[in-house]
């Protein structure tokens, strides 16, 4: 199915539900982690694992393979907020990311473009979103699941990230602010690594908090 691109309009509306977007669905593709030395990329896997479209809140496990210095693969567990104008606006309000660090990743989603100007004035609290062909949110990742603290790898970081309904891709922007140069996930790149995912065809697991899901 695909969306029409339409405009921006006033009101708080949750976002539509859509099949590519709701528990256990998978997603696959890489990361970029190029540095000015070499030129790197990440395998990674992502499934969502939960989701309460009411409240704007969705999780899931990110697996990371290929990172140089693990053994195996690396799986991390990420809570996400949708941005929907109701829970959550365009600017982030904490994790040390202000409103210019907000604008600046955001506006590297070419579909954000015709939201700008009104993001710059109030976060984008009174845009409708509800037939938007693009989800925004933001995935925080909260802890390792299969390796320690210690394993040399950092999650200090958040990705913006943006989902299109037309093909059920993703795209994400790691921003870390212990970083002057906004490294991407676990080690110090060049600025604004991407994540890009596609949907895959594995089945489906996960839980849901609430009995409206994104289905």
């Amino acid at each position: 199915m695909v969306f029409l691109m339409q405009g921006p309009s006033t009101g708080n509306t949750l976002p539509p539900a859509c099949t590519l977007l709701s528990v256990g669905q998978a997603f696959a593709g890489t990361q970029n982690v190029s540095s000015l030395q070499k030129d790197e990329a990440w395998r990674v896997n992502v499934r969502i694992q939960g989701c309460d479209l009411d409240h704007g809140y969705l999780c899931g496990t990110m697996e990371a393979l290929n990172v140089p210095m693990a053994d195996t693969p690396v799986v991390t567990f990420w809570e996400g907020e949708i941005v929907d104008t109701k829970n959550y606006t365009f600017f982030t309000g904490k994790w040390e990311a202000t409103p210019d660090d907000d604008i600046r990743h955001w506006s590297k989603f070419p579909s954000f473009s015709a939201l700008l100007s009104q993001v710059e004035v109030d976060g984008g609290k009174s845009l409708d979103l509800s037939n938007y062909p693009h989800i925004f949110m933001r995935w925080k990742e909260q802890y390792f699941v299969n390796v320690g603290v210690d394993c040399g790898l950092t999650i200090a970081g958040f990705y913006y990230v943006c989902f299109s309904f037309s093909d059920g891709s993703i795209n994400g922007f790691y921003y870390d602010p212990n970083s002057s140069d906004e490294s991407v996930l676990h080690r110090t790149c060049s600025p604004f690594q991407k994540l890009e995912l596609k949907s895959t065809n594995e089945g489906r697991s996960g839980f849901s908090f609430s009995s409206y899901q994104l289905q």
